[in-house]
């Protein structure tokens, strides 16, 4: 069903805005559109940073994207992750300064201390493997040999599978992996029929789905998220940007 273009904020594009270049470059969409208009969060959008539950990452993304992406040809969901996380640090340094804090624990002496991480200075992950005009990889696995196609998960796709995983009976195992590699394969030497996919992704040795998700984790574009800081020992700790209503949260 044809989606209202009002519903998702791409009307009014004389709305004070900026451009937010995408980590992707837009090779993965139609509109193989680099860069995107984003509006400036106002007053009126405190009321969705407010009303939204702390553990629903879903409602606090797709609201603010359906509020601020001033694109009729892109909607929200179609949205590699990247170039989310790049809209969404857009949002929070515009209305709130680039200042990222964290609260850590020097793993030596288990002592609190603080960081400050300006998220500015985030830079775009360089990757080696350049997609097809389509937005897909071709990659040969190690150890079936099959030949697939493969590309990276959507915003909501991903949210798709988050919401699957949530709704799985809790003494069960949700199969995660497989429910994302039947999203992320779109064809097995040649073949693009989902239920051939579907039983190559089943009996999939686990070398060639460490392969399929080692290559996507390098080569779908993204922002530089994680940091190497020294504690006040001197030891190495790991900090990473993490997305969701606490990137916002704190100011109110």
């Amino acid at each position: 069903m044809e989606q209202d273009a009002s519903a998702y904020g791409q009307v009014g594009f004389n709305l004070p805005h900026d451009i937010v270049t995408l980590p992707s470059g837009g090779v993965f969409y139609k509109s193989k559109k680099k860069s995107v208009k984003v509006g400036y969060l106002t007053a009126s959008d405190e009321n969705i940073l407010m009303s939204v539950k702390s553990n629903n990452k879903e409602g606090i993304i797709l609201s603010l994207l359906r509020s601020k992406l001033y694109e009729p040809e892109l909607r929200p969901e179609e949205l590699l992750m990247g170039d989310v996380e790049a809209i969404l640090i857009f949002l929070r340094n515009t209305a709130f300064g680039p200042e990222y804090n964290f609260n850590l624990i020097d793993p030596k002496t288990d002592k609190k201390f603080d960081y400050t991480l300006s998220l500015d200075e985030l830079n775009i992950k360089k990757t080696e493997q350049q997609p097809s005009e389509d937005g897909s990889f071709v990659l040969k696995l190690p150890k079936s040999g099959s030949v697939v196609k493969i590309k990276p998960l959507s915003l909501g796709e991903s949210l798709e599978l988050e919401k699957l995983a949530d709704n799985y009976p809790v003494n069960l195992v949700a199969p995660k992996v497989t429910w994302k590699l039947n999203k992320q394969i779109l064809e097995v030497d040649g073949s693009s029929d989902r239920n051939s996919v579907a039983k190559f992704v089943e009996n999939l040795p686990i070398l060639d789905s460490k392969t399929i998700r080692n290559f996507l984790n390098d080569n779908e574009p993204s922002l530089d998220l994680s940091r190497d800081i020294l504690a006040p020992s001197g030891e190495k700790v790991t900090i990473s940007v993490a997305f969701g209503v606490e990137f916002f949260r704190p100011f109110f």
